[in-house]
């Protein structure tokens, strides 16, 4: 008699697995982290290099940090970025060869450092506080357009006390600034990942040969063989007379492909095969389609 309840229980155990491996094989968006500008005049001196600025570079670091920690970006190289950045710059869209679907440009708007003294009959204290303001933008790189912006500021604080002599005693602390402008980026950082996840994934269509389609990503990217995506045929370009901006109208689904292997060894070399289920697609035009899920 107690056996239909092992079977009830053992069925939601399997079913909680399941769901939670589709959680997991979430298709990951690829972000490419731009530069990361130091807009105060901390630590500016005759001899600053603004390509090697310090602070700069520990933003940057700080934020890789924390998108790679949330599972759902591949992080394209800075070497990567200087291209994506020219063909914005030349084309005002990004070219699938690269692969990226967001670019993160951010810069360090506020820097502040001070000291604060109380002295008492019989104990005194002192304390180091540093504030920092971060501004960050992500651009959809397909477009060339920005689609969220944000500023935070962030505070991190150091204190020693002593008492009749006796207590520790606080030297300087550089350790102040990264938490400082951690507190401001983290407080972006949700945004930043909300906003990426919430647009729809895309890859695309790099080659046909005999055959076979080769399609953008990877097992990284959570692309796996026998998975079946939609192919949409990109939709017209027209110009808004408002913003004075090129915006591509919706697209069209015109066939299916199903994934019949993957290669490559890293997250930027990555390629799947694939091939046509349904549909048709124009071959001397690949570039005028993009791989969506299947709904």
């Amino acid at each position: 008699m107690k056996k239909p309840f092992y079977l009830l229980i053992l069925v939601l155990a399997m079913t909680s697995v399941n769901c939670y491996a589709q959680q997991e094989m979430a298709l990951k968006r690829k972000v490419a982290i731009g530069r990361f500008s130091n807009e105060t005049q901390y630590a500016k001196s005759i001899f600053y290099d603004k390509e090697n600025d310090p602070m700069g570079k520990q933003a940057s670091d700080i934020l890789s940090t924390r998108l790679a920690a949330s599972d759902k970006f591949l992080l394209i190289e800075r070497q990567d970025y200087d291209k994506i950045v020219n063909e914005l710059n030349t084309s005002g869209g990004i070219s699938q060869n690269i692969g990226a679907d967001f670019l993160i440009i951010g810069s360090i708007t506020e820097y502040g450092r001070k000291t604060i003294g109380t002295q008492k009959v019989f104990s005194n204290s002192k304390e180091q506080i540093v504030e920092a303001g971060v501004s960050l933008r992500l651009v959809d790189v397909s477009t060339g357009i920005i689609i969220y912006s944000g500023e935070a500021k962030g505070e991190a604080t150091a204190e020693d006390r002593q008492v009749m002599g006796l207590g520790k005693t606080a030297d300087y602390d550089a350790t102040l600034s990264d938490k400082a402008i951690s507190a401001a980026i983290s407080k972006l950082v949700e945004n930043i990942i909300n906003t990426c996840m919430d647009k729809p994934w895309k890859a695309y269509i790099l080659a046909e040969q005999d055959g076979s389609y080769i399609i953008s990503g990877g097992q990284s990217q959570g692309i796996n063989e026998g998975d079946v995506f939609s192919v949409v045929q990109k939709g017209k370009m027209v110009k808004n007379p408002q913003t004075g901006l090129n915006i591509e109208l919706p697209g069209k689904v015109v066939a299916s492909i199903k994934i019949d292997a993957t290669m490559g060894t890293m997250p930027q070399d990555e390629i799947s095969m694939a091939s046509l289920t349904d549909g048709q697609v124009d071959l001397s035009a690949l570039d005028q389609y993009y791989i969506v899920e299947k709904k």
